[in-house]
């Protein structure tokens, strides 16, 4: 099914051309591919790899992918390529304030800043967290190589021109660039703001349901993979890749989106948060808040994620004799939060929409003073919590921040005094 220049299903096998006649039927390598197109196939998985779990995608393109110079070490973005790592791993709770906008132009490469990461592109695992700041369109081309590319915007839309096709993505809504694809990003509304989940290891997908049902959460159906739309245009260009953790760059002569058609299960997408069908309690305690797992990838340990994407959107709280928001814990998993827009109902103040928050391993969090007092004294009737979006990144590994975010001025110093001022408890 195709709507609005979009097809819908999550991992589903597609088949779509811009020019009529592109798509090769019955094969996928023919002789001679038709209008003398280069056939490529993009593996993000191993071929052996089990049918359920191989990804990937043929494409159609007017040149190949192997026609260009050798990479050379790309100079910019010092904050995104290469961002050294703070040692030694501090195991306080972290909290960083929306970044500023930079004052000179700045696309989306040179305007991303890395600021926790954990595992490596290297092992195949782990992930990292950036945040981008854009001011001005790409004129160039970027491939990640080290992993896919999960955009989270917090302020203005996202334009993102792919091999294989456009992704219109506003604030609420999300896309995935998978690894490897090549892609630009424009700026309709003049800047963005916003966050990059990148994964390196197993590929996301949606969590099992167990006993939720066949029903819930993210459904496939909701998900939306562009339909093909190609570049035909000649004339020097930049092409610059991210391998390894460090940026690379090349020149070719042409546009990289020069695919004319696609098949396959490995393809760009994206998700309207709002569509996401919140499961909660209609009885009693706040549930685990893995109940609000957007997208997981696994780690070789059953149930222990090498990567959950949850979300906290808009929902009802009916729960009796409760304390509704979020408990005090201390978990094994670590988790690295932002905010789209609204309040999250357990911080009362300091995380506002852009801001970054990290708890790693074993760190006790819950709610500040003002959220418990307010939670605890509430009369409970059933209420809304409207006008929100806020999300977590949740990984079995412990997050290291970046040298870039530990010396920066958005790092709240004063972080741990959230939690300072609870009354003690008075026993009998």
């Amino acid at each position: 099914m195709a709507t609005d220049g979009y097809m819908t299903g999550f991992g589903s096998h597609f088949a779509t051309e811009a020019v009529p006649g592109a798509l090769p039927e019955g094969r996928n390598s023919p002789q001679r591919p038709a209008f003398g197109l280069y056939a490529e196939q993009l593996s993000a998985t191993a071929f052996t790899a089990p049918r359920a779990e191989n990804r990937r995608a043929w494409l159609y393109r007017i040149r190949p992918s192997a026609e260009h110079p050798p990479f050379a070490p790309y100079d910019g973005a010092p904050a995104f390529g290469g961002a050294a790592l703070h040692d030694p791993l501090p195991p306080n709770r972290l909290r960083w304030s929306p970044l500023d906008y930079p004052d000179a132009a700045t696309d989306l490469i040179d305007g991303m800043a890395t600021m926790v990461a954990n595992g490596g592109p290297e092992a195949l695992s782990g992930c990292a967290v950036h945040v981008y700041r854009a001011t001005d369109d790409m004129r160039r081309f970027f491939f990640n190589a080290d992993g896919e590319m999960l955009f989270v915007p917090q302020d203005g839309r996202l334009t993102l021109f792919t091999e294989m096709g456009r992704i219109d993505v506003a604030p609420g809504e999300i896309a995935l660039v998978p690894r490897g694809v090549r892609f630009r990003a424009a700026l309709p509304d003049g800047r963005a703001r916003g966050y990059v989940a990148e994964n390196h290891g197993a590929l996301f997908r949606l969590p099992e349901l167990g006993p939720i049902g066949s029903n819930g959460l993210a459904n496939p159906r909701d998900f939306l993979t562009p339909v093909a739309a190609y570049e035909d245009r000649d004339g020097e260009t930049e092409l610059v890749q991210k391998y390894l953790g460090r940026l690379w760059t090349t020149r070719i002569d042409h546009s990289p989106l020069d695919v004319v058609a696609w098949h396959g299960n490995l393809a760009p997408w994206k998700y309207d948060l709002a569509r996401f069908n919140t499961i909660g309690t209609v009885s009693f305690d706040h549930p685990d808040p893995s109940i609000f797992t957007v997208l997981t990838s696994p780690s070789d340990t059953p149930g222990r994620a090498n990567a959950d994407f949850v979300i906290f959107p808009p929902r009802w709280m009916v729960a009796e004799d409760t304390f509704r928001p979020p408990w005090f814990h201390r978990n094994v998993m670590s988790e690295c939060m932002g905010l789209i827009h609204g309040a999250y109902d357990a911080k009362a103040e300091g995380f506002a929409p852009g801001a970054l928050s990290l708890h790693n391993l074993m760190a006790g969090h819950g709610p500040d003073v003002a959220s418990w007092r307010g939670a605890s004294e509430a009369a409970l009737k059933p209420h809304k919590i409207e006008g929100t979006m806020a999300f977590m990144v949740e990984s079995c590994w412990p997050f290291r921040p970046t040298a870039f975010a530990m010396a920066g001025e958005a790092l709240q110093a004063d972080y741990d005094e959230a939690w300072g001022g609870f009354p003690k408890a008075v026993l009998p």
